[in-house]
């Protein structure tokens, strides 16, 4: 199990990223109100599926919705063979209570960036 790499990218110069290849299990470390955002790259020739989930995810009740929504089966981002997708982690910040975990995406590649 591997904690996913995070870059902080500087304004003043080029940064050199740091890349985890995802095994069965993998693990982030998510810092709330810190502009990370999670890049999945799938250098394969099918798609893959990541389930990014907090262990301390259940429901939320978000304003405007009037009921609680249930998170506790983790967030779903599914890559295209040869594609690449970005996600503003603190734009699915209730998925990602308690430890954070990446299954079911074993040769995606992964790293967080900090702007």
């Amino acid at each position: 199990m591997a904690v996913i790499a995070s870059n902080t990218i500087s304004k003043a110069v080029p940064t050199t990223l740091t890349k985890t290849t995802l095994g069965a299990s993998d693990t982030l470390v998510y810092s709330s109100g810190t502009r990370q955002v999670l890049n999945l790259h799938n250098s394969t020739g099918g798609s893959l599926t990541v389930l990014i989930d907090g262990s301390g995810g259940t429901t939320v009740s978000p304003a405007g919705l009037g009921a609680p929504v249930d998170v506790s089966a983790g967030f779903s981002v599914t890559v295209a063979a040869g594609a690449h997708k970005a996600i503003y982690l603190d734009a699915i910040s209730a998925y990602l209570q308690g430890t954070v975990t990446l299954t079911g995406a074993a040769t995606m590649i992964a790293w967080i960036e900090k702007v």
